[in-house]
């Protein structure tokens, strides 16, 4: 059975920081692209930030610097620090995991929310 948890959103003032988890199951974790999306009300989803299993993150240009994305393939944990949080970061943010040779194998966890206040 697939799973995708997200943990670690909630309530934070403008400034601080958040580290949001993905623990997943049942899924190829190294052999997939993990991402983070998230969707604002009245608007779409975007793409944050995503990783593949031995790279580097690519980052939206709205969190560059301010967010980091990692993994632990052995954990089949994802990561997203986020440091510098503004109010316009306020969404529900949700963990993607997409298959690098299959990309029909694309799950999505429940989301979580992320509040910024000013």
């Amino acid at each position: 059975q697939v799973r995708l948890v997200e943990s670690g959103g909630g309530l934070v003032q403008a400034g601080g920081s958040l580290r949001l988890s993905c623990a997943t199951s049942g899924i190829a974790f190294s052999a997939s692209t993990m991402g983070w999306y998230r969707q604002a009300p009245g608007k779409q989803r975007e793409l944050v930030a995503d990783i593949i299993g031995g790279g580097s993150g690519r980052y939206a240009d709205s969190v560059k610097d301010r967010f980091t994305i990692s993994r632990d393939n052995a954990g089949s944990t994802v990561y997203l620090q986020m440091n510098s949080l503004k109010p316009e970061d306020t969404a529900v943010y949700y963990c993607n995991a997409q298959h690098l040779r299959f990309p029909q194998l694309n799950y999505w966890g429940q989301g979580t929310q992320v509040t910024v206040s000013s």
